[in-house]
């Protein structure tokens, strides 16, 4: 099997890397700015060869140079985008302007990112006719809504983030019907997890201002909630939603089906920092950022019907797990 990742030296990227390649004997193609992740990242996980994007002589479907080929371009590229695929199975669109804050900044940039890239790798992979396409997506299409989030939801989002994978989600559904591609698209729940040194979400950004000794901000009052997943659960939505047949077309929460106030997650995060003997954080309180909901989790059971998934990593689990990594690694941040 031959996938192309784009935004493959993230976060998520990389831990579908690790896993896909330790389970299969699949090459993967990833393509990549470098804006987050770096080339030492990757090849802490991988070993690789990188292509140039703008060598014509490349031999663009030639998968046997390497099992892991990286490709640095702007996923708004649709040249680069149109040769990358050519050959490919699956392509899985992680590559975004991530996050509610970087948004409201600069919705323009959100938009040509998160719409225009997205749009280039569909139209990519109905010219070179790959079958599956896995697109990243986010709860933050259905906006403020009473929870819990479901697939039939009405979307009225609340960000131009939200906004922006909701144009990713209905590309997606249009190329399925009208072009045949398989179009899986997956909405993430506040995802963290080892390999998370550059996230800024709020497990990843606590973890490493207490080891740093700095205060936390909470914005607003702290009560307000999410649906917090462990990144291995992800990538098993991943992997499914890459191989599982008589999907395409179709939208998947990936979440924990579980409601926690960022409160509670704090206590809990210092806690077992604590226990590692680190800590405890001032906690600073700050306004409520614009575009952000007060509440939110997800109904999972869509996924658990059709991809035969389901979280399998609790949240005191996946904190712990979280946070050995950050002090095992803190050398190198």
């Amino acid at each position: 099997m031959r996938w192309l990742i784009t935004g493959g030296c993230g976060f998520i990227g990389r831990n579908l890397l690790i896993r896909a390649a330790q389970n299969s004997n699949a090459v993967f193609r990833i393509v990549d700015d470098l804006s987050t992740g770096t080339r030492d990242e990757l090849s802490a996980a991988v070993d690789f060869v990188e292509l140039d994007a703008a060598d014509q002589s490349i031999h663009w479907s030639n998968w046997s140079r390497s099992r892991v080929q990286l490709v640095k371009a702007d996923i708004r590229d649709f040249v680069v985008a149109r040769n990358v695929t050519v050959g490919a199975d699956v392509v899985v669109h992680l590559a975004a302007n991530t996050g509610v804050g970087p948004s409201v900044e600069d919705p323009m940039r959100d938009c040509t990112m998160n719409v225009i890239g997205t749009l280039n790798y569909l139209e990519a992979c109905r010219l070179n006719s790959v079958h599956r396409f896995v697109f990243a997506s986010s709860g933050a299409t259905i906006g403020d809504c009473e929870p819990p989030i479901h697939e039939e939801l009405p979307a009225h989002p609340a960000s131009p983030y939200g906004a922006s994978k909701l144009a990713g989600e209905a590309y997606c559904a249009a190329y399925a019907r009208s072009f045949g591609v398989g179009t899986v698209a997956l909405r993430f729940g506040n995802c963290y997890g080892p390999l998370s040194s550059h996230k800024s979400s709020v497990v990843a950004k606590f973890t490493r201002e207490a080891l740093a000794g700095t205060p936390w901000e909470i914005y607003g009052d702290g009560g307000q909630t999410r649906d917090f997943i462990y990144v291995d659960d992800i990538v098993n939505a991943i992997m499914l939603a890459a191989t599982v047949d008589a999907v395409g077309g179709d939208a998947f929460q990936i979440a924990s089906n579980t409601e926690t106030t960022v409160s509670e997650l704090a206590s809990k995060l210092a806690e077992i920092l604590r226990l590692h003997d680190v800590g405890p954080p001032q906690v600073r309180y700050a306004q409520p950022r614009v575009g952000d909901v007060r509440r939110n989790y997800s109904d999972t059971g869509k996924a658990r019907a059709r991809l035969g998934w389901a979280p399998r990593v609790s949240l005191d689990e996946g904190l712990e797990r979280t946070v050995r990594w950050f002090i095992e690694n803190r050398k190198r941040m």
